[in-house]
Parts: C-alpha cells; structure tokens; sequence
C-alpha cells in the first residue's frame, strides 16, 4: 500500500458522507426511512431557468470549455442581484468570482490566504467543511463559542483577550447554520470592526439569506468592508439549484484576483447551460421568495410539532432551511438519532457534528413534504 497524504490523518469523511451510506443501505433492505437530516432543497428550480438551460444546449459554444470567470453576463446578473436585494455595489469585471458551489470557495479562499500553521477564527457550533479544509491546508482551527445565551452571536471582547498574533482569517455565518440565527449590522459593524483591528481577513458565508427571513443583509452593505472581507452566497438553497453547483465569491478586486490563482488551476469553467440558467435564477422576482417561503413555512410548523413530540424546546425567531431544537437535559443527541433511526426510521442530524455547543440539539431539515413530516409525527404518536 501507498501510504497516504499526512493531511488525511487531519480529517475524517464527512459525517453526511459516511451516515448516508447506511441510511441507504436501511432503505435498500426495504425499511421506510424517512430523511429529515440533510439541507438539500427537494422542489423544483423556477421553470424559466429550466427552460434556459434546455434552449442553451444548442448554442454554438454551450459545449466548449468556459471561462475561469465565468460568463461575463452572468457576472452582471450576480451584480444586478447584488444591487436589488442587498443594496451592494459590485464590479462585474473585478469584484464576482462565479463557483461552482459555495464549498469549493471555502477550500479556494483557504488556499490563496492560509500557510501552514496560520490559525482560523471557526464557529462553534458552525459547518464543520470550515474546520476540515482549515486543517488539510495546514493551519490550525482556533475554535470560537456560539451560545444559545448569547443569541449565537460571538463574544468578542472574550476574543480580544486571547492570543490572536497567528489569526489570518476567521469564518463566519448569517443567517447561521445550525441554528438559524440571523445577525444584524450591528453585528457586522463590530465584526469589521474586530477584523481591522487584528488584521484578519473575515468571510461570511451567506447561502440562508432568503429563506424564512424578511431582511437579506450581506457583510459588504457596511462601509469600508470590502478592505477586510469577502463573502460567499449559493444559489442552491434560494432557487432549489443545489445540484447545479452555483455559487460566488464577492469582494474586493484584490482578493478576488488571489483566489482566482487558485480557482483556475482547479477547474476549467463552469458548464455553459449552468450559467444561462443562473443567470435567469437572479432575475427572479419577489413572488419567487413568497412562494418558497410559503411552502418552507407550513413545513416548519410541522417540524416544531415533531420536535414538541420528543419534549425539545426551539426558537422561532430564526432563519434558513432548519429548526435548531435543544434536547431535554442529559440526552446525548447522537443517542437519540440513532434511536430515532433504528426504532421510528428518520434520520436528523446529531448536534455534536457541528461543534462540543451542539451537543444536546437536533437539527431538522425542512426539505420534506408535508407528508413526511406527518408520517413522521404519526411514527412518534
């Protein structure tokens, strides 16, 4: 045998990865599993970006390799959104890199900015792909606590006093996954803030913005951002396009351009119809959101009976594709998904997966039908 990478030994398989395998193999022996765990929209795109995407295909380019930068059209739709719904200007020549999904930014932007041994400022509780691509490029995690007593919101005059000298960059999240909260500019006023002062490059990661939230906010709307942030959105949750593989980058023209290295040796542009299909995603109008977020909303409610069922306690006031529900006092939450799955036959996701603050939650999907999560609820009954 070959022995391996000594940056695999850093990380394990995404748990995902690894639970789903067994999750299919239960439903392949013939058990009802019903998935209540992964954030995978389960509609339809809207049908005027089906539609482009099937006219493109005879296009006399559509099969060519692409652009590094993906098409300059799309780069302006991305701007135009930018502009319409977070009230953002952005260059459309300079400050958008179109990604193929927003996860293969974290591993860029981890790239173009991180040596080995710089530390990284992580959520806990947070996505755990910031900690494992942290780790593979070789820099060291610096873990820092969300609280449901601190509206998961970081505490950093608790920051300020501890060592931040190797902090390059530090990863944030709102609207939050797991637990939905969603941040306002105060918040991004005193992220900025704290990033100025220690010479940290701050990124938000912002796919949630417009699911169950009234008030999309990027990190970029406040003055002067842009010298020390970069922000990564997805149109995979907001226009059900999850298996397409769209996302961006958006920032300043300088740390757009470092990333660009490192994007361009890594892949040769993004499929043709893809694009033309975002591009008309973005020109979608307000009753889009209103739709999605009528169908999100009755599943939700749905979801808060459940968890009633097995006595969790949760918020409402919170955002995205999840309910965050905390568990009785001494239950483990890998204890219960298994239980959940073996006797009832759902899967959701443990808590402890996203970070030690997650332990003694459960993380609810909301990308199932109504159906299902009765059935579920009936299961339980």
């Amino acid at each position: 045998m070959i022995e391996v990478a000594k940056r695999l030994h850093t990380v394990k398989e995404y748990y995902f990865s690894q639970k789903l395998r067994v999750v299919n193999l239960m439903k392949d022996a013939g058990l009802p599993i019903i998935n209540l765990g992964i954030g995978s929209p389960d509609m339809q795109p809207p049908q005027m970006v089906l539609t482009a995407i099937s006219d493109s295909l005879s296009d006399k380019d559509a099969h060519r390799y692409q652009s590094y930068q993906g098409l300059f059209e799309l780069r302006k739709a991305m701007s135009a959104f930018y502009k319409k719904e977070y009230g953002v200007s952005l260059s459309p020549k300079t400050e958008i890199l179109p990604l193929m999904g927003s996860k293969e930014g974290i591993m860029h932007i981890s790239m173009a900015f991180l040596n080995e041994g710089d530390e990284v400022l992580i959520p806990n509780p947070g996505y755990p792909t910031y900690a494992s691509v942290t780790k593979l490029v070789g820099a060291k995690p610096k873990y820092y606590d969300l609280k449901e007593g601190m509206s998961w919101q970081p505490n950093l005059l608790e920051l300020e006093q501890q060592g931040l000298s190797k902090v390059k960059l530090m990863w944030v999240n709102y609207p939050h996954m797991p637990t939905g909260e969603v941040g306002d500019y105060k918040l991004f006023e005193d992220l900025i803030a704290f990033a100025k002062r220690h010479k940290i490059l701050l990124v938000n990661d912002n796919p949630y913005s417009f699911i169950l939230n009234e008030q999309p906010r990027s990190l970029l709307k406040i003055p002067h951002a842009k010298e020390v942030c970069l922000e990564l959105n997805s149109l995979s949750k907001t226009f059900n396009m999850g298996g397409w593989r769209v996302g961006m980058l958006v920032g300043s023209e300088s740390y757009i351009a470092s990333v660009l290295k490192v994007k361009s040796n890594m892949d040769s542009g993004m499929f043709y119809g893809v694009q033309k299909g975002a591009i008309q995603a973005l020109k979608c109008s307000k009753l889009w959101y209103m739709s999605l977020n009528n169908v999100y909303r009755k599943r939700r409610k749905l979801i808060w009976t459940l968890a009633e069922k097995l006595n969790c306690t949760y918020e409402k006031d919170v955002a995205g594709l999840f309910v965050w529900a905390k568990l009785p006092q001494g239950q483990k939450s890998e204890d219960v998904v298994e239980t959940l799955l073996k006797k009832y036959h759902f899967f959701v996701a443990p808590g402890f997966i996203f970070g030690s603050n997650g332990e003694g939650y459960l993380r609810f999907s909301l990308c199932t039908t109504e159906e299902e999560i009765q059935e579920v609820i009936s299961r339980l009954s």
